[in-house]
């Protein structure tokens, strides 16, 4: 566990409002809090360094104490239950992985499991039975338990043919009759949780008659289990997934929820920390922009980052910082498994967050891991610490540059506005959802940041309007408005993806899992559900490589009269060879126009990367064969950043770059260089 972390019960708040701080501190003494100003979070020297302002307005000191997470979702019934004599406790398994025994179902004193050897049966953490017949992973069984006469037959029974394998199997032993005041799915709290799906949890009689039932294909959307004794979960389980009785006749979970009446549970999910308030902080008057809560001890720091609006209803700024926060929550805790010595060396040398989430399952990782079974994570939760969420957080160790992704290196821009004088304010994709278009309706001009990559229709609605009445919108990234993402109002705080069908994914989702559980919708990338990038910013994800950047060639549309704006004080051909973002302003993840993807017919494209390095390849839903593109290009012709510009009605335009790593050349030379100088000229124009 770390010395000293925190987290917040909320990412973005108004003056005035309150916060919640939760906080684990191993410390012998108090620890101290304070507020800081989060102008700079990349910490490289060959830039600006860190910028972090001491903030007046709040400081406090408070008792350390350790609390610690229980990962591990569970279904928990509070009811009073009792297997009668001759009755029968029968429930339907899938085991998602088979290391190690694991608990399915806890009553009383009694455990019913599921292990590679066979089902099993304890009593007071002793085991009393296994059924002497293996079980194969991500296989259903019936698992049945008989209780007479002051025995327990119990019995496995396979739902489908294992070829080769006899997996089916009974055994007998003495046993008394299991009671107890609750009934638990998937958790036995001395021996650990399972991996897997559970379906149909029954409590028969001696004559079969159902004394208790679970029907777990009611409530999907919900964390509650319906059945003669109503349950809850514990730390959001997987729901909307196959069950037993799924045949592929029905691919949405809605339309047929018998075929999907199975949960996933998981010994990693975590919902809840559930750690206890130290302190609020009632958000003092302050300018609107990204701020932290500083904690210290006299060896330990951590820095937790919040966002602060302008007043309900007000605009200080003519500019808006829209902050990818749901990009941050899909990528919080993200464990690559990249940390190396050479990592770890410059991470010391440079003062940064070394901190890694690949050490520290405790806080459970993104949704670019996956769970112990091998199932993606398609669940992030905000109610827990975040270690990729600090400022100075090093993602690569970028040989060119600084290796920052998403919060850190979107500080490349909020620096900038400031060095440059551009007033702004600042608002996030959770308010976005939940405000609308009449957030963003008062000001002249929107800026993303360099990954907007996950986005919910709600978001994408009001963006799509703003700019249709005469909004003006800045894409200054890549891979942005990608994936479509659900969240819920019931269980808040949580965002869900489904990796389906195509796109550059970490994991796929399985046949008939594309419907999300929290809100019904289908997912996957917005280009599959009619929505590509370029219709909302003219460009869509092409390409993508290793963390390295090229430059862009000027087109000769950027030389014409119409956009000569755009370049005045340019008068360089070839720009951005050059930049804190692996080396150059074109790299990583680049878009392109596309006018059969929705690119508007006025668009220009005003300049185009090259030069790109080998490990660079279009991204897989460009690509029909080996050979075949789905436009007819060449796959390498398909490798490319564009920026482009266009006008919408009412006076709206967008500008956008194509690429993750522009935003980190606009320090380059003290600002003074062709990318700062090109943005800035459109910023000016646009906020005018």
């Amino acid at each position: 566990m770390l010395k000293l972390i925190g987290y917040l019960d909320r990412w973005s708040a108004r003056p005035g409002e309150v916060i919640a701080v939760k906080v684990s501190s191993a410390a012998n003494g108090r620890y101290q809090a304070d507020l800081v100003r989060i102008i700079h979070a990349d910490p490289n020297p060959a830039g600006p360094g860190m910028k972090l302002e001491p903030v007046a307005g709040f400081a406090g000191e408070f008792p350390s104490r350790v609390q610690t997470t229980a990962t591990g979702s569970y279904g928990v019934v509070d009811a009073k239950l009792a297997v009668p004599e001759g009755g029968r406790l029968r429930i339907l398994a899938q085991p998602g992985q088979l290391r190690s025994p694991q608990p399915v179902l806890a009553l009383g004193d009694m455990v019913l499991g599921v292990s590679a050897t066979g089902a099993f049966l304890s009593w007071a953490g002793q085991l009393l039975i296994t059924v002497p017949a293996p079980m194969l992973e991500r296989c259903w069984y019936e698992l049945e338990a008989r209780f007479a006469d002051g025995c327990v037959t119990l019995r496995q029974t396979a739902q489908q043919r294992s070829w080769g394998v006899e997996d089916d199997g009974e055994a007998t032993a003495s046993c008394s009759r299991p009671s107890g005041p609750s009934l638990r799915f998937a958790a036995d709290f001395a021996t650990g949780r399972f991996d897997g799906r559970l379906e149909e949890p029954v409590i028969l009689d001696a004559a079969g008659t159902e004394i208790a039932a679970w029907d777990f294909g009611i409530g999907i959307d919900t964390d509650r289990i319906s059945g003669t004794h109503p349950g809850h979960l514990v730390n959001l389980p997987t729901r909307g997934i196959r069950g037993a009785r799924w045949t592929g006749a029905e691919m949405d979970w809605k339309h047929a929820p018998a075929h999907y009446a199975a949960i996933h549970f998981h010994s990693d999910d975590l919902y809840d920390a559930g750690w206890e308030t130290d302190f609020t902080l009632a958000v003092p008057d302050l300018r609107s922009g990204i701020y932290g809560l500083r904690l210290r001890t006299e060896a330990e720091e951590d820095i937790i980052p919040f966002f602060v609006l302008p007043p309900k209803g007000k605009t200080t700024a003519r500019i808006a910082y829209l902050a990818a926060t749901f990009t941050y929550q899909a990528y919080a805790n993200h464990a690559r498994f990249n940390v190396d010595d050479a990592h770890r060396a410059r991470a010391t040398a440079w003062g940064a967050r070394a901190h890694n989430p690949e050490n520290h399952p405790e806080f459970s990782w993104s949704t670019y891991n996956r769970h112990p079974d091998g199932t993606g994570i398609s669940l992030s939760s905000l109610r827990r610490p975040v270690l990729n969420l600090r400022p100075g957080f090093l993602t690569f160790n970028d040989r060119k540059g600084s290796g920052l992704r998403h919060f850190s290196a979107d500080s490349h821009l909020t620096d900038w506005l400031e060095t440059m004088g551009h007033g702004f304010d600042v608002i996030t994709d959770h308010d976005l959802h939940r405000e609308g278009v009449e957030l963003l309706s008062r000001y002249r001009c929107v800026l993303t940041g360099s990954h907007p990559e996950y986005h919910t229709p709600q978001t994408l609605d009001a963006l799509s309007v703003y700019t249709a009445r005469g909004g003006r919108l800045c894409y200054l990234g890549g891979n942005g408005f990608y994936w479509r993402i659900a969240v819920s109002d019931t269980i808040p705080d949580v965002i869900e993806v489904r990796r389906t069908e195509g796109g550059i994914r970490a994991w796929d989702a399985a046949p008939g899992e594309a419907y999300h559980q929290l809100d019904g919708g289908y997912g996957g990338l917005w280009r599959r559900l009619g929505r590509a990038p370029q219709r909302l910013a003219g460009v869509g994800f092409s390409s993508q490589g290793l963390y390295e950047g090229s430059y862009y060639r000027r087109l000769p549309a950027s030389y014409e009269p119409a956009q000569a704006w755009l370049f005045d004080g340019i008068e360089d051909e070839i720009i951005g060879d050059f930049g804190l973002s692996g080396g150059g302003a074109a790299g990583f993840e680049l878009d392109r126009a596309d006018h059969r993807l929705g690119t508007p017919p006025n668009t220009v494209i005003l300049a185009r990367s090259e030069a790109h390095q080998a490990h660079f390849v279009a991204v897989p839903e460009e690509l029909l064969s080996h050979v075949n593109t789905v436009t007819g290009e060449a796959p390498r012709d398909l490798i490319r950043a564009e920026i482009v510009i266009f006008d919408t009605d009412h006076g709206g335009a967008v500008f956008a770059v194509g690429s993750i790593t522009f935003c980190g050349s606009l320090s380059h030379h003290g600002t003074k260089n062709p990318i700062s100088r090109l943005l800035d000229n459109v910023v000016r124009r646009f906020s005018a």
